[in-house]
């Protein structure tokens, strides 16, 4: 398929830019974390508030859908025996279909996609090699080669070899920050740049909309009879990948890795019309959700994997999310399946229609990014007044900033 097929609308990025001073990136989040600033959208109308409120703002009834993805520290140094440095960045597990939090567990080796700094000087096939000192009598050798110079495939091994790959990162490693922050990690990073549910590691960036949440904050959502459910969505690099191209349609939109339980299926089954989520990774992962119903009661495919444009077409009648859901749930019971594992490269820009999702709780993102389109779509317009507003108001923008929730007319 063309990167633009003539069925889509032109949509320009000149479009979905606007200008974002420097004073207002956060570099440093708020302490504690729900007290960050929110704003609230609903149907048209704008109110300014405090995180630590957010209950207050979310429909009785809602089922809110939370990414329990954990950020690892996916940024490596090594150096050859010149001198060199060389920067490794993990991207995704070389074997597809075995999940990021999987491959976190291997023991005494395994193979990664990364982005390789300084690549020119590292030579395929040679072993670069670091011992970390864990202890006064312990250590941990670690080994990297490149095995694959044009896919940037890079094997790693240690001893002791019994050690998960979760604990080589802990020590070897260091949390991915987002290159707009133009600052190295620090300790209180490693806890600021993770939300209080992460529970499975495979990220290389976080699910921002999520790190104002407080055991406080849901201690008032249960309170409230507000539902919660996590899925799971391995937030990759691409991510922080800026439209280069024009026409939006042409942009290289990245893949992530997505994964649901059965008994997160059962819990939407229970909800389909209430369904409010948070960040856009949990949007992305709900919407690809109903289209991989929709493969399946098509009989297309049963390999879960939506592409870039197939929501947009798609022709003729389509399923209810409750429909859609329950083709998912009926494959899972035909085949003993507890989970399923799937990828997305879906793009959520205006034109798409929202079949899953209500509302949205998520930060304030880059000009002319593919959330800003995300955003623009769910809410229309209004996406450029939302964030004049916020602006004026001196909200906190990116990664670290100030939180909205968006509830469209």
């Amino acid at each position: 398929m063309s990167p633009n097929p003539s069925f889509l609308t032109e949509i320009l990025l000149e479009e979905y830019t606007y200008h974002l001073p420097e004073e207002h990136i956060a570099v440093f989040p708020v302490e504690p974390r729900d007290q960050s600033r929110l704003l609230v959208y609903n149907k048209g109308n704008i109110t300014h508030t405090n995180f630590y409120k957010v209950t207050d703002f979310l429909p009785e009834g809602t089922l809110l859908v939370f990414n329990d993805t954990k950020v690892i520290p996916a940024r490596l140094y090594f150096r050859r025996d010149t001198g060199a440095l060389i920067e490794i960045f993990l991207l995704q597990p070389q074997n597809h279909s075995q999940t990021a939090h999987e491959a976190m567990r291997q023991t005494g080796s395994c193979a990664w996609q990364c982005m390789i700094g300084n690549k020119k000087r590292w030579k395929e096939g040679e072993a670069l090699k670091v011992l970390l000192a864990v202890s006064v009598t312990e250590s941990i050798a670690v080994e990297a080669v490149l095995i694959d110079v044009t896919q940037n495939l890079v094997r790693f091994s240690w001893s002791p070899a019994e050690l998960p790959f979760s604990e080589v990162l802990a020590k070897l490693g260091e949390i991915p920050l987002p290159p707009y922050l133009n600052r190295k990690a620090s300790k209180k990073d490693e806890e600021t740049y993770q939300t209080v549910y992460s529970r499975n590691e495979g990220a290389v960036a976080a699910p921002t909309a999520g790190l104002h949440f407080t055991d406080v904050v849901f201690a008032e959502l249960k309170a409230k009879g507000i539902e919660t459910e996590f899925i799971t969505l391995h937030v990759g690099a691409g991510t922080f990948q800026p439209i280069k191209e024009k026409n939006v349609w042409q942009h290289p939109m990245h893949v992530e890795q997505i994964v649901f339980t059965k008994a997160s299926l059962e819990k939407f089954l229970q909800k389909p019309e209430s369904i409010f989520v948070v960040g856009t990774t949990s949007m992305r992962s709900m919407e690809s959700l109903y289209w991989y119903g929709v493969k399946l009661l098509r009989q297309e495919t049963t390999t879960f994997f939506i592409e870039k444009v197939y929501p947009y077409q798609v022709n003729g009648q389509l399923p209810t999310v409750s429909e859609s859901f329950q083709a998912i749930y009926e494959y899972m019971q035909q085949h003993n399946l507890e989970e399923i594992l799937g990828e997305t490269q879906i793009l959520i820009v205006p034109g798409y229609q929202f079949r899953v999702c209500k509302g949205l709780i998520t930060n304030y993102h880059q000009p002319g990014s593919t959330l800003i389109l995300l955003v623009a779509a769910f809410v229309g317009q209004d996406w450029k007044r939302i964030y004049q507003d916020a602006l004026s108001n001196g909200y906190r923008f990116l990664s670290y900033g100030d939180s909205s929730v968006l509830i469209p007319g």
